[in-house]
């Protein structure tokens, strides 16, 4: 039996569980939690762009004007740093900020999985852009792409100084688009449950103490608001990145 401590920890919300324990050739590929959620996130996209472009109208709905809302905000974040030639990749990127978009908002939903919590999941997930941006990169400029690395006019001495530092400058992209959005997740979420227990740490007390649970309640409930705008907020930042990255590989900056 878990102690109570152990209980109301504000890092349990994260726990990975094994829903459907399954194995191929040793190799652990259980349906957990997080799939769970993972496929609820897909399944609420696809589920809100039918509703989207269910009878539209010249007048349009609440469902349309969100669509349309939603479709200008990220088709300004592709034109912004992408131009013209970001046109063949808003398909791609679209889904990414609308599926970014749903696993942070679905986490924000009393017992459910926040997705984006984990690390795991993040830095997979930048680390599969990355490899696709650069791909990206070779395909259209060849051998040059490397020259990413090297600006021009630089003096020959510091050249392996130069290369080095632009190396790994250009590598900690992936840490730092994945590590941006799991900790903002992460720390909102575990602020959430700490100030929820302190407030009904509070309740059970009993006495006057339990009347003054109302002021972690109110804290509570202006950082739910709070932390919906993050959630947003980050999906976005996360898709903004993304384009800023492929926008230096197609550039070379």
């Amino acid at each position: 039996m878990r102690d109570s401590l152990t209980f109301f920890s504000p890092l349990e919300q994260f726990e990975i569980v094994n829903l459907i324990p399954l194995s191929f050739f040793n190799l652990n590929i259980s349906v957990t939690n997080s799939t769970l959620f993972m496929f609820i996130s897909i399944f609420t996209c696809l589920l809100w762009i039918n509703f989207s472009f269910y009878k539209n109208l010249v007048l349009p709905s609440y469902w349309q004007l969100l669509k349309e809302n939603f479709f200008e905000l990220t088709s300004g974040v592709v034109r912004d740093n992408l131009g013209l030639k970001g046109e063949v990749y808003f398909p791609f990127i679209f889904s990414l900020h609308l599926f970014l978009l749903f696993c942070n908002l679905i986490g924000m939903i009393p017992y459910s999985f926040t997705v984006t919590s984990h690390i795991i999941f993040t830095f997979s997930l930048a680390l599969l852009i990355f490899i696709g941006i650069n791909i990206i990169g070779i395909k259209t400029h060849g051998l040059l792409f490397f020259s990413l690395f090297l600006p021009r006019g630089v003096p020959l001495i510091i050249v392996p100084l130069l290369i080095t530092i632009e190396f790994l400058s250009y590598i900690v992209k992936v840490f730092t688009l994945s590590i941006r959005l799991f900790a903002n997740m992460t720390s909102g979420h575990t602020l959430l449950k700490i100030i929820a227990g302190f407030a009904w740490t509070m309740l059970n007390a009993g006495g006057l103490l339990s009347f003054f649970h109302l002021i972690p309640l109110i804290i509570l409930l202006a950082l739910i608001g709070l932390e919906l705008a993050i959630a947003g907020l980050q999906a976005y930042v996360f898709t903004l990145l993304t384009c800023i990255y492929l926008n230096d590989v197609l550039d070379l900056h």
